[in-house]
Order: structure tokens, then sequence, then C-alpha cells
């Protein structure tokens, strides 16, 4: 029998202090406790961790996306200072080969100051290797202390680590989902006793006829808000792809992955990645209703074949051995495809932007100056 972790030993003893918890404040606990949580002190990513991003997938993905931030910038009337923001960047991967690729624009590429929003110090650690040499990079442990000043933000796999309500529907009206203790110790969901007041007032039309027993997930809008207000001001761009749902409806997807596998997310809690998926629409929602522009969602497979995946592809494979040219292929299929192990339909992209960016490339036909090869 495994040993319980040394955060579930924690819950359980703030579940007998305090009663049962709700699945926002569990997931919180998980992934961001001072000692124990999961993104706290490790590095999860990659073959030997418990999951690959895309950005490890390729450095299609990262130049790409440098590519893209150049074409913002330009839409911004060319700043002569601006910040390049990177919420959760990993291992700093995304971010180093993005900055290659706008190596090709000196006049950006020393108007940037670097910014990494990242509290773990062994990704930070990690992300020091990666940008080695390059200057003008800062760390920050939020966003709010970033300097202001026009802004292009980049966040790959950071909204789905952001804590979630669940909300279930009984005869009674819909109740908090909470974690709490069986009879024998263990972890278990359940229900506050007492409904949410006036709670479906609140829902989207797709969920207010949901049956009973239906789950209904939603995140506090504040950090989306916070955000776009940012870009709002500062006449900039903020590029959110992840994986989820573009339209708000009920269901249950808080899910653990470890070692590359699912896992019950109430097992060794601090021991694996939980995560919810994404509601597309919320976001948007949230980005208009501080009158910020939304731009998508799209799909991760048709946004990066706009911004020129499949010349990118081609430029690379035919430098390289026909083995190397393989794995390329692989890795390009595997950002752009559906499927089993595709992460093309998956994942999608929403860009929010200052008011007077009207169109971003990416969200619809590129611009015939777009997708210069990087090399």
């Amino acid at each position: 029998m495994t040993e319980p972790s040394p955060l579930q030993h924690e819950i359980v003893r703030l579940i007998r202090s305090a009663g049962p918890m709700p699945v926002w404040r569990y997931m919180h606990l998980c992934l961001s406790h001072p000692d124990y949580g999961y993104y706290v002190s490790r590095d999860p990513l990659g073959r030997e961790g418990d999951f690959t991003t895309s950005p490890e997938v390729s450095q299609m993905f990262g130049e790409l996306l440098g590519l893209w931030a150049a074409s913002v910038w330009r839409d911004m009337g060319s700043p002569e200072d601006v910040h390049l923001i990177e919420l959760g960047p990993g291992r700093g991967t995304m971010m180093a080969d993005a900055l290659r690729a706008l190596r090709v624009l000196p006049p950006l590429y020393h108007a940037l100051s670097i910014h990494l929003v990242e509290i773990n110090p062994v990704l930070r650690h990690r992300q020091q290797e990666a940008l080695a040499g390059i200057d003008n990079v800062r760390w920050h442990n939020s966003i709010d202390d970033v300097p202001r000043g026009p802004s292009i933000v980049l966040a790959n796999e950071y909204i789905d680590v952001l804590p979630i309500h669940q909300m279930v529907k009984r005869e009674t009206g819909w109740h908090e989902r909470t974690v709490e203790l069986d009879g024998d110790g263990n972890l278990v969901f359940g229900f506050a006793p007492d409904p949410t007041p006036r709670f479906d007032v609140l829902l989207p039309p797709l969920v207010r006829a949901a049956p009973v027993g239906a789950i209904y997930e939603w995140r506090p809008d504040a950090e989306i808000m916070q955000l776009a207000t940012r870009i709002r001001d500062t006449r900039g761009a903020a590029l959110l792809i992840d994986y989820g749902h573009v339209r708000s409806d009920a269901g249950d997807t808080l899910q653990a992955i470890a070692r590359h596998s699912f896992a019950d997310p109430l097992k060794n809690p601090g021991q694996a990645d939980v995560t919810a998926h994404v509601d597309f629409q919320a976001l948007a929602r949230a980005a208009d209703n501080v009158g910020a522009r939304v731009h998508g969602p799209v799909t991760q497979g048709e946004f990066l074949q706009r911004l020129g995946i499949e010349a990118r592809a081609n430029s690379l494979m035919a430098k390289a051995s026909e083995q190397v040219a393989q794995g390329i292929e692989v890795a390009k299929n595997r950002l752009i495809g559906g499927g089993r192990g595709g992460m093309g339909s998956m994942f999608k992209v929403l860009a929010i932007s200052d008011p007077s960016l009207t169109a971003l490339v990416g969200f619809g036909d590129m611009p015939e100056d777009e997708g210069a090869d990087p090399s």
C-alpha cells in the first residue's frame, strides 16, 4: 500500500479541524502549498517528468509564437520599448525559441525587455540555463510585479492550472462540490449541505437545463480581467493557448496527470499535476467585459498552420538528415493534428488585445509578408 503523501496528511488534518473544503481550495493546495505543492519545487516537464507541452515537442512552436509577437509589435506601431511577458514559462524553451526567431528583426529584438512570471525555483533555474547570454531578462512571482508599459503576453498551458470551483446540481439547487473524508479517513468528493443562493441566475444558457447530478465548473474572472485590463491600457496583446472547450457547458474535467498517465486527483495530492479544462467562452466574456478586444478562439492546428508551420517544417527538413527530418514531420503532425496524441484540435488559442488592434495574424487570413523563416 502506498504511503500517503505529506500534503495528504496536511489536507486530512485541515478537514478534520475545519470541515470539508471546496474543490478550488483543494486544487490550490495541491499545486501551490508552500512546502508540498506540485508546482513549488519540481520540474514536471518532459519524458522524465509527468507531461510534455507543445514547446517541448518542437522548436517550431516557440519560433512561430515569436513571429506572432513580431507581427503584433508592428501592429502596435513598433514601440521602442516593449515588454515580452511569459506566464508559466516552463523550462524557458518556448521563450528561447521565440527569441531566436526574433533575432531576424533587430529593431524589435533590441526593443524587448523579457519578463518571466514563475514561482518555482527549480524551473527558474532551468529558465536561466535556457536563456543564458540573453540580456534584460527578469523574473517575477506575479504579473503585478511586471512594470507597466506596452506588452505582449504569451501563456501556454497556464490557465488550466488556475483553481476551479465545481458546483453539483441537486434537487434543492446548485451546491458547492467539496473534498471531505469518508469513514476510513480517505479523501472523497461531497457537496455543501446548503445550495448557493440564486446561483442559477448566473449560469450560461447550456447549463440551466442540466439534469440533477450535473457538475458545472467555473474559474473566477479576476485574473483574466486583470490581464485584459492591462492589455487594454497598454496597447498590447496577450496570447492564451490551452486545452479546453469553446462553449460554457456542464461537465467534470478535473483531472490529475502523473508520469504521462491519468491519475486519481484525490490520491497522493501534491505528487501529480491537477488541472481542469479551460472555458474559452468564459475567458472571452470576461475580457470583453473590461473593454478589451477578443480574437478567436481557434484550434491550435488552425493557428499554427496560419502562421506557416508547414513552410517552417519543410525548411528544417531540407537541412536535416532523413532520420531527423522524420522526427520534424512527426512533431509537426502532433502539434497540428487531431486524434490520439494530437494536440491540434484539443488545444485552443485565444488572443486579447487593445481595441485598436482590429486583426491579429493567426485568427484569419495571414498577410503575405508573414511567416518569415527564422533560421
